[in-house]
């Protein structure tokens, strides 16, 4: 691309901000000037630039300062631990997935952080947003860092991996091949700093035994496969926060019975590992929602039956016996209100959130009408085999909007500010709202006082090892 400017440049034009003594001590001498006058720019190379070694390096840059500005990228298995302890109780903890517009996203959940005082909040992506939202694991966290080095937050941060999950036809046919792919994913993702990840072997579930231990045999084999992976690569002075899942979401209810039997399963096979080391901090269940909500033929939501009743008594069995920080919900963010605030009632650990701050970009008020209209377009073009047999047109845009963040990506990072500023606030005020009905708020001493942060170095890359280090 012509007129991009090159690492080097980029390094000069940073030289009265930053303070570079080699690797080791890197950090902006004067914060508020590098914030309001180079991240943007900066981050915004590290996404966009056309030379993979320059992002790379940008990214490396970014991550380096965060870490120097008290940013921190960390696990919440021990906030977990002890809630399975009878800490921190009524506190459910949001997971919230970035999909698109992420810089902007990110900033407004750290405002939305420092209005509340909260710190019990997660950043994650799916295995499958990463590919149709276009986010590699890399540039994920380095987004994140850059919105948290914006709006001035230090302390741990939570970034996941969500549904690291089984193809369940992919391992039908080959089962080595889906398992090392899981595992390179996991690799991955720990490397740039996921230090909390979800595995998703409930896809393998098999309903045809009349036995639950058969039925749940290879969601076992495989998440206790996974955890001891994890346990294996993960950094030195890190646990890795590793949450299992025994209902795949949108399929039946859960029962007591199907977690005991999963937790009982997996505690046998983990314990006889060669490593003895921390299992799972978490379960995922299914209790009557599905991921993004139902759409009626007119694009409505239909509502949903979830019963807190099971959610109340999976997750009392599993912080109660198994010790674990409780159950999370999947598939919630597009609830009624009113029910937000009954998920700490019942002691949930932890609920996922996405497609209602996808709707609320879209359908808020402030998005563009022709950058809309040039995405459904796209979608009309692109993404028509995606449409049910029975699905109206507004089923059809629903269900498969959330596609457009990856082809229209660059798009929307180059919205005018004043439009990106309403699209934060209108976000902002969300979070905020989230963070208080599920009394995450004023969890600052509780989540920053219990959580272990290492400040885990990226690796320089050695092509610009000369720009950072002076050759003796």
């Amino acid at each position: 691309m012509m007129n991009e400017p090159t690492a080097a440049e980029i390094l000069n034009r940073l030289k009265n901000v930053l303070q570079i003594n080699g690797e080791e001590e890197i950090y902006a001498e004067d914060r508020k000037k590098f914030r309001e006058e180079h991240l943007d720019s900066l981050v915004y190379q590290s996404v966009f630039h056309s030379e993979k070694d320059t992002c790379d390096f940008l990214r490396w840059l970014i991550r380096r300062l965060a870490l120097s500005a008290g940013a921190i990228p960390s696990s919440i298995d021990r906030f977990y631990r002890l809630k399975g302890e009878g800490k921190f109780q009524k506190v459910t903890v949001p997971a919230i997935n970035v999909r698109g517009l992420s810089y902007d996203f990110c900033r407004s959940i750290f405002r939305a952080a420092a209005a509340t005082n909260a710190r019990a909040f997660i950043f994650e992506i799916a295995k499958s947003e990463m590919g149709y939202t276009h986010q590699e694991p890399d540039e994920f966290v380095t987004v994140i860092l850059a919105a948290a080095l914006r709006e001035g937050f230090s302390g741990p941060i939570f970034v996941q991996g969500d549904h690291f999950q089984f193809n369940a036809k992919n391992f039908a046919q080959d089962p080595q091949k889906e398992t090392e792919g899981i595992k390179n994913l996991i690799s991955e993702a720990i490397q740039t700093g996921f230090y909390n990840i979800d595995i998703d072997a409930s896809t393998l579930v098999t309903l045809d035994s009349p036995l639950l231990e058969e039925q749940q045999k290879l969601n076992i084999e495989k998440t206790v496969e996974m955890t001891q992976w994890i346990r294996s690569i993960e950094p030195e002075g890190v646990t890795v926060s590793v949450g299992g899942e025994i209902g795949e979401v949108g399929g039946k209810n859960s029962t007591v019975d199907e977690l005991k039997t999963f937790l009982d399963g997996f505690s046998a096979e983990f314990e006889g590992a060669e490593k003895k080391a921390l299992g799972l901090s978490k379960l995922s269940v299914q209790t009557g929602t599905t991921h993004g909500g139902v759409p009626l033929p007119d694009g409505k939501i239909a509502e949903v039956a979830l019963d807190f009743e099971v959610l109340k008594d999976l997750g009392q069995v599993a912080m109660k016996t198994y010790h674990l920080g409780g159950v999370v919900q999947h598939g919630a963010s597009t609830l009624p209100e009113d029910l937000f605030e009954k998920f700490p009632e019942v002691n949930t650990c932890e609920i996922h959130l996405a497609t209602a701050f996808q709707n609320l970009m879209f359908d808020g008020g402030h998005f563009p009408k022709d950058l809309y209209a040039d995405m459904l377009h796209y979608m009309d073009k692109n993404f028509s085999n995606h449409r049910g047999e029975k699905d109206s047109y507004d089923q059809f845009v629903y269900k498969n909007r959330k596609r457009l963040f990856g082809p229209f990506k660059r798009r929307l990072w180059d919205l005018p500010e004043e439009t990106r500023t309403l699209l934060r606030e209108q976000l902002q005020s969300r979070f905020e709202f989230l963070f208080k009905k599920l009394n995450a708020k004023s969890t600052f001493d509780g989540v920053t006082d219990n959580t272990e942060s290492v400040k885990v170095l990226p690796t320089l890359p050695e092509k610009y090892r000369s720009l950072i280090v002076e050759e003796e």
